[in-house]
C-alpha cells in the first residue's frame, strides 16, 4: 500500500524550509518526499527526536570518534531509511573518507518501483 506522503520542501544546501511561489512554505512530492525524508533520517541523531527518541543513527554513543566497520555505518543507514514510509529497500555505497568525512549515497526503492539516491557527507 503506498501511502501519500507529502513533506516541508528542504533548501538542499541550508536544510531549511523553501518558500513557494505564491510565498507559501513549499512541500515536496514523491518520489522526492521520501529521499528528501530518508536524508533527513540519516541526518538525525540518535535521541535527538524528543517525540521518539529512537530515531536516528547513535553518533554520539557508537560513530564518531570511535571509527566502527563500515557495515555498522551501513546497517544503520539502512535501518533508519526503511523507518521512512514507503521506503521498500536501501543499499548503502560509500565512496570517500577524507579529511574525517564519509561520503556516498544510499540507493533507495519505493513501494512504486522508483529508485532514487540520496547523497550524503562531501
Amino acid at each position: 500500500m503506498t501511502i501519500i506522503q507529502n513533506s516541508l520542501l528542504l533548501d538542499q544546501s541550508a536544510w531549511d524550509l523553501v518558500l513557494d511561489v505564491n510565498g507559501n512554505i513549499a512541500l515536496a512530492e514523491a518520489p522526492y518526499s521520501v529521499a528528501q525524508d530518508v536524508a533527513s533520517a540519516i541526518r538525525t541523531f540518535l535521541g535527538e527526536c524528543w517525540y521518539n527518541t529512537t530515531l536516528g543513527l547513535p553518533y554520539w554513543q557508537e560513530i564518531l570518534g570511535q571509527l566502527p566497520p563500515l557495515n555498522y555505518i551501513s546497517q544503520q543507514m539502512i535501518t533508519q531509511s526503511l523507518t521512512i514510509p514507503n521506503v521498500v529497500s536501501a543499499k548503502v555505497t560509500f565512496q570517500s573518507f577524507t579529511d574525517r568525512v564519509l561520503s556516498g549515497q544510499i540507493q533507495i526503492i519505493d513501494t512504486d518501483g522508483a529508485t532514487n539516491n540520496v547523497a550524503f557527507g562531501g
